[in-house]
C-alpha cells in the first residue's frame, strides 16, 4: 500500500495549480482579479473586455461563457502574469450607481490608462502587453499609445463602430439602413435627436447617443497607425460578430503586425464545428478557450522574455 500512495504522489502534485488569483482593487470603477503564476516572467497582460457589461470572467446577462477567465488561467500556467477587470458599467451596475446618459467611450480608455499607471508601480512588472477583445481591441489601441509595451487586438474590428453596425442593420433589417445611415451622419456631427423608431431603440435611444458619440469617432485602422510597440492581430474563422476581414483591414493599416487566423474559433474564442455549435458556446463556459489561440498569444509573448 504504501508504493501505491508513492506511486500516486507525484500526480496529486501535478495535478494542483500553479497559479494563484487575487482580488486588486484601482479605483472605485476599476476592479478585477490578478492570476499570478508560481514562477512570474514579469510580462502583464491586461484583458480588455468587449462590448455590453462584461465582466471580469467573459460574462454578461445572458451570455456565461468564463471566455477571460479560461484565457487568463492557460496563459498563467505558461508564466505571464494576467490582469481581468469588470468593464465600469459592471462596477456600477453592482453598486446601483449606473447611469447610461453618463456612459462614455473616453472613460473606459482612461480606465485601462490608470491600470497601465497602477502596475507601472509594482517593481515585479517588467512589460504590460494589452489584450483588447472586440470593443474592447479600439479600447486598447488608443491606450496603449505611449504606454504599454505590447498590443494584443483579439476578434477587434478594423473600421469604426457606426460602419460595422450598418452593415448589420443591412443584413439583418435591410428597410432599417437608411434610417440608420441618417442617425448616424446625426452623431458624427456630435448632434442628438429624438429617436422616432423604437425598434432602433438599442442603438440610438436618446441616453445612448452621447456614448455612441465618443465611440463612433474612433476609427481602430487610424489608430493601430499610432502604435510604435509589437502588435499581433488575432481574429477566429468561425466568429459571427467580427469578420477576418476586419482583422485584416487591422494587417493593411499596420503591416508590420503580426496576422494570425485561428480555425474555427469564434468570438467567445472557443473552437466550434457548426452554427449550432457556435451559438450553443455562448453558454457553456465549461468549453474550454481555443488551444490555438493560447500557443498564438504565448508565441508574441516570448518576444518580451
Amino acid at each position: 500500500m504504501k508504493f501505491i500512495a508513492l506511486l500516486f504522489l507525484p500526480l496529486f502534485i501535478a495535478a494542483q495549480s500553479p497559479v494563484i488569483k487575487n482580488e486588486v482593487i484601482i479605483s472605485e470603477n476599476i476592479k478585477g482579479d490578478l492570476y499570478l503564476p508560481e514562477k512570474s516572467n514579469g510580462n502583464l497582460v491586461v484583458v480588455i473586455a468587449g462590448s455590453g457589461p462584461t465582466n471580469r470572467d467573459g460574462n454578461q446577462p445572458g451570455m456565461r461563457t468564463n471566455a477571460y477567465k479560461l484565457l487568463a488561467q492557460s496563459l498563467a500556467e505558461k508564466g505571464n502574469p494576467i490582469f481581468t477587470f469588470d468593464k465600469r458599467i459592471v462596477t456600477q451596475l453592482i453598486t446601483g450607481k449606473a447611469d447610461e446618459s453618463k456612459l462614455n467611450f473616453d472613460d473606459q480608455i482612461e480606465d485601462v490608462r490608470d491600470i497601465i499607471r497602477h502596475f507601472r508601480k509594482d517593481k515585479s512588472i517588467k512589460k504590460i502587453i494589452l489584450c483588447g477583445h472586440s470593443e474592447g481591441s479600439t479600447i486598447g489601441m488608443v491606450a496603449a499609445q505611449g504606454m504599454a509595451d505590447g498590443y494584443i487586438s483579439l476578434a477587434g474590428p478594423g473600421r469604426s463602430a457606426d460602419l460595422i453596425i450598418t452593415d448589420q442593420i443591412a443584413k439583418q433589417a435591410p428597410f432599417l439602413k437608411e434610417s440608420v445611415e441618417e442617425s448616424f451622419a446625426k452623431l458624427r456631427k456630435g448632434e442628438t435627436f429624438v429617436l422616432d423608431k423604437p425598434m432602433l431603440a438599442a442603438i440610438f435611444k436618446e441616453d445612448l447617443q452621447p456614448f455612441m458619440i465618443s465611440w463612433i469617432k474612433y476609427d481602430p485602422s487610424a489608430e493601430i497607425k499610432k502604435l510604435k510597440i509589437p502588435v499581433l492581430i488575432l481574429n477566429g474563422t468561425k466568429d459571427l460578430q467580427v469578420d477576418v476581414p476586419e482583422a485584416e483591414l487591422l494587417k493593411s493599416a499596420k503591416p508590420d503586425a503580426k496576422l494570425v487566423l485561428i480555425e474555427n474559433m469564434n468570438h467567445v474564442l472557443k473552437e466550434v464545428a457548426s452554427e449550432g455549435e457556435n451559438t450553443a458556446s455562448y453558454n457553456k463556459p465549461e468549453l474550454p478557450v481555443s488551444d490555438k489561440l493560447v500557443s498564438a498569444i504565448s508565441e508574441y509573448l516570448k518576444a518580451f522574455l
